[in-house]
């Protein structure tokens, strides 16, 4: 008895303390339906190498979550530039492989090229030049390491993975595969991460990018932005009457701000005073500034990308098999070497399966600490054809769903007994299921892929059919009463499926897709 107290008071805690953080923006918006719809992408933005698309994020689905949705395929060879959100975010590698890079504030650069190779190289095409002050040997050594290139650590990733970033943390990511490296994520803008307003707001470091959401947003943004320059430039007039020296300050300002087109945060300050501030010529941040780069987010490397890496992907698979990886609790990780990703999709990672019908993984903050801290989870499952996904509503949290690949039937039920969605959704597609509505999912013939994005770290379900499913948990008279059945009625209710949260459709059509095994 005592040890189901503990239980049911640790529950309430978690459930208490994961809404928190939403409460305010809940009171906000009340996320009232009448009507729910699968999304496809609203705007899109062609790059030198790559493609992105996102959903409206003031569509009234997605400011009910709070969250943003954004798709990017990156070309072969291609480097999207490193840029930070504000508002944590989680990545899935929906196809391809590729190369993650994050910068954390003030952690060390650990990924460096080894100092006596280059020295040794250097010694080799060199003459030896002595050296007053330092002595020849020490002079070379030390040019040897201003030279070193060193960096953060950078990750491999690849089909399946599940990516978590903390908001105002930059990150790159480069294409180093065969084929296009397509990414869905989910931008959690209500988060308590984010202290701005209620939209999503991605800062580039580099190039001249556009808006990835709405062409209406970034409209306003560069009216808003245009409007502030003009009025900068109204003071600067105003105050410059007072000397030739600041006269001619403020002309090199509005010449800065006339020509000030691009959208990296480099642009903004004046280019004098940057090159004091990085102690380089102006020339080199005039191309911080990207004010003629017209290559846009993702841009096409020349040659292949150079950096540091201890082994490639495949000897990464080699050591995590010969047992040198494996899941951890956390208790090791820094802020600085926390884990960021796990594959999801990788069938022997499943969580739920059954033979007939699929498997379902998640991914929460106890498979990846660093999802605490984001107040975010996952969920990754394949249907085979015809198979469903047993009826349930989310206790603690609202789900974004992304179809990956095939097709299924969903219906949504809100608390007066209204289905506000029932359609069909398709590969690409994107649906809303809020919190506490009812949702039950069928495969089409093709089978149905999908990896769903959860606003708590300890996401909770209730299933309304299978072994755990919320009939089974109420006495047989209780049942009986409430619908009006007979006591056998009551027990096939609950006893006729024991299965748990994959259903098996009937044995003619139970049968697995290739499309959908892989």
């Amino acid at each position: 008895m005592a040890k189901l107290f503990v239980f049911s008071l640790c529950l309430l805690l978690i459930i208490n303390c994961s809404l928190g953080s939403r409460q305010q923006f809940q009171q906000q918006n009340e996320c009232q339906f009448n009507q729910l719809q699968s999304r496809e992408p609203d705007n899109q933005i062609q790059s030198e190498a790559g493609l992105t698309e996102s959903w409206n994020p003031n569509d009234q689905q997605f400011q009910c979550a709070g969250v943003a949705m954004v798709r990017r395929t990156i070309q072969p060879n291609g480097l999207h530039l490193p840029s930070f959100l504000n508002s944590p975010q989680l990545i899935y590698i929906v196809q391809g492989r590729g190369v993650l890079g994050v910068a954390f504030p003030g952690c060390p650069e650990t990924f460096e090229d080894s100092q006596d190779r280059q020295f040794q190289h250097q010694q080799q095409f060199q003459p030896f030049q002595p050296s007053r002050r330092h002595g020849g040997q020490g002079q070379q050594q030390q040019q040897s390491e201003e030279n070193q290139d060193r960096h953060q650590k950078v990750r491999h990733i690849r089909e399946g993975d599940i990516i978590a970033l903390p908001a105002g943390v930059a990150y790159w990511s480069y294409n180093n595969g065969n084929q296009d490296l397509v990414a869905i994520s989910l931008l959690d803008f209500s988060n308590e991460q984010n202290q701005l307003d209620q939209q999503p707001r991605r800062f580039y470091l580099a190039g001249n990018p556009q808006d990835e959401f709405s062409q209406q947003q970034g409209q306003r943004h560069q009216q808003g932005r245009q409007q502030q320059q003009q009025g900068r430039q109204q003071q600067q007039q105003q105050q410059g009457q007072g000397g030739q020296q600041e006269r001619g300050q403020q002309g090199r300002r509005g010449q800065h701000q006339q020509g000030g087109n691009s959208n990296n945060l480099f642009a903004g300050f004046d280019t004098q005073m940057l090159a004091q501030a990085l102690n380089v010529d102006e020339e080199i941040v005039n191309r911080l500034q990207g004010r003629n780069d017209d290559r846009n987010e993702i841009v096409q490397v020349q040659g292949q990308l150079d950096f540091v890496s201890p082994f490639s992907q495949g000897e990464q698979e080699g050591r995590r098999q010969m047992g040198g990886g494996g899941r951890a609790n956390g208790l090791e990780e820094t802020f600085c070497s926390m884990r960021l990703k796990e594959n999801i999709r990788d069938p022997s990672n499943a969580d739920f399966y059954n033979p007939q019908a699929g498997r379902v993984s998640v991914v929460n903050s106890g498979t990846l600490p660093i999802l605490s801290a984001l107040r975010l989870s996952a969920e990754h499952g394949v249907l085979y054809n015809n198979a469903i996904y047993s009826p349930y509503w989310n206790l603690n949290a609202n789900e974004l769903v992304y179809v990956i690949r095939g097709n299924a039937r969903v219906q949504v039920v809100n608390e007066n007994g209204d289905a506000i969605l029932d359609d069909e959704v398709n590969e690409g597609q994107v649906f809303l299921i809020p919190q506490n509505h009812a949702v039950i999912t069928q495969a089409g013939n093709q089978g149905f892929e999908y990896i769903s994005f959860r606003t708590n770290d300890w996401a909770l379900i209730n299933t309304m059919a299978g072994r755990t499913a919320v009939l089974r948990a109420i006495p047989e008279d209780v049942l009986r009463n409430a619908f009006q059945i007979d006591r056998q009625q009551v027990r096939d209710l609950k006893n006729n499926r024991q299965e748990t949260r994959v259903l098996s459709a009937s044995s003619s059509s139970s049968r697995r897709p290739w499309s959908i095994m892989a």
